[in-house]
């Protein structure tokens, strides 16, 4: 009984503590989940060590993931989706192409094998849907154009994801004639999601078997969602494909079915709960003796990665024939790092592609790259408020939007070059008057000579005056 009553209060604390960290984070007008990895840190092994990471805890968040593509595939719309799907998918792949090509870099210069430097190229190329979404749903631009560019790129991504972790998976097995399996896997994993995409978008709601009898029972209702979602991830997994792909198949079925509101509707709240789960234990993953250990590896990749990553969004959407009026925030919105790159990052670590030390890395930048989310909302916003009333240029409008910036920069500049002449001119005036030699004494008494004082002389190291 004693240790049920110690397991409840381990319980209780940590949803204590993660409901105060969302609620935080919410009225500051962020991300929930930012929140939920900070308890996830301060709980963690590197806090207080009140919770330690465990196969329970990480199966409970491998659910939640599961759950999430199930429910993208059920508030996705198809029709929107096809209509933004070639200009999302050529920047989806811009960005992963863009990304791997970096990362081969970094590793040319690290020393980093081929495997990991491929796996990494594909963890920076993903961006958080939750995080984007949140943004969107932030400006009222979800249901917009900017939304539906920005949310189709990512849904790409979210496809991009299955084939990815297939590849992951095969990853540091050694075996060359894995090879043309992958390919086989891949290939079928793409086509059919094409072909179950086209088909859906090209016909009516369909009607599941007894949907009329689960219309408004609720608790028949979520039992048959949720046996849908994981039989389908269940049969994907033994396929080889990935329970993510089942799931976010099976989701699109739901959504083109006349229970997608209801299903959705009964959903959510128990995917809300594992994504909890799923965040705290990303907390729980981050080695805060190794991030300070190596505080400037993590905050170069960090920034390198943020920075590099929003000019290439901006950039490929600019590209895909986008306005800089969505480009600009679309881009920011994607700098971050998402979710799904922890589950690769996990494959690739159980695969022995990353090192233990480049795994606590992925996992920091991964989650700090999250944490840093805040900032970037705040310029989301400011541009998406200078735009609203039309932008006529695109340096006038961020000149609009960072004018504060701008301004301490040039009092900084400022200041600094003021310094800076004082310094000189002070360097200049000691200078003279070291050097300028003092006039001659007056004549002095009958007897001793017109003797001149000279200037100040440094004499040799070692040599006493007068030697």
């Amino acid at each position: 009984m004693e240790a049920h009553a110690t397991q409840l209060t381990g319980i209780a604390v940590v949803t204590a503590v993660a409901v105060a960290a969302g609620l935080g984070l919410q009225t500051l007008r962020q991300p929930p989940i930012v929140g939920y990895i900070i308890a996830g840190v301060v709980l963690g092994p590197s806090g207080l060590g009140l919770v330690r990471q465990s196969e329970q805890v990480g199966l409970l968040a491998e659910l939640g993931v599961v759950l999430l593509l199930f429910l993208i595939g059920m508030e996705l719309s198809l029709k929107a989706f096809v209509r933004v799907l070639w200009p999302a998918s050529l920047t989806a792949a811009g960005q992963i192409l863009a990304s791997i090509a970096i990362t081969f870099a970094f590793g040319w210069w690290l020393g980093w094998p081929t495997e990991q430097s491929l796996l990494l190229g594909f963890i920076v190329a993903m961006s958080s849907t939750a995080v984007a979404m949140k943004m969107l749903d932030e400006i009222g631009e979800l249901r917009g154009d900017l939304g539906q560019i920005t949310v189709g790129v990512l849904i790409a991504q979210d496809i991009a994801v299955v084939p990815i972790l297939i590849l992951a998976d095969s990853l540091g097995s050694g075996s060359a004639e894995l090879g043309f399996a992958v390919v086989v896997k891949i290939l079928v994993a793409i086509g059919l999601m094409a072909g179950f995409i086209l088909v859906l978008s090209r016909r009516g709601k369909i009607k599941l078997p007894f949907d009329q009898t689960l219309r408004g029972r609720v608790d028949l209702l979520t039992l048959a969602t949720l046996a849908v979602c994981f039989a389908a991830a269940s049969a994907s997994g033994v396929a080889g494909l990935s329970p993510a792909y089942g799931a976010f198949l099976a989701g699109l079925m739901i959504a083109n079915s006349h229970l997608r509101s209801e299903a959705i509707h009964v959903a959510e709240p128990i995917q809300s709960i594992l994504m909890v789960v799923f965040f705290l234990s990303i907390g729980l993953l981050i080695d805060i003796g190794y991030v300070w250990r190596h505080l400037g590896l993590v905050i170069l990749f960090v920034i390198g990665v943020v920075a590099i990553k929003s000019v290439l969004n901006v950039w490929l959407l600019r590209r895909v024939g986008q306005p800089w009026e969505i480009a600009f925030p679309g881009g920011l919105m994607m700098a971050q790092i998402g979710e799904f790159s922890f589950v690769v990052a996990a494959v690739g670590f159980g695969n022995r592609v990353l090192d233990p030390d480049g795994y606590r890395l992925a996992i920091a930048v991964i989650a700090m790259t999250l944490l840093i989310t805040p900032f970037w909302m705040s310029s989301v916003r400011r541009f998406h408020e200078a735009t609203r009333g039309g932008m006529s240029e695109i340096r006038a409008t961020l000149g609009q939007v960072y004018a504060g910036e701008i301004a301490r920069l040039e009092r900084g500049a400022a200041l600094a070059r003021r310094g800076g002449a004082a310094l000189g001119r002070g360097w200049q005036s000691g200078t003279a008057r070291v050097r300028r030699p003092r006039p001659p004494a007056a004549d002095p008494p009958a007897g001793e000579g017109n003797a001149v004082i000279p200037e100040i002389v440094v004499e040799p190291e070692g040599r006493k005056p007068g030697d």
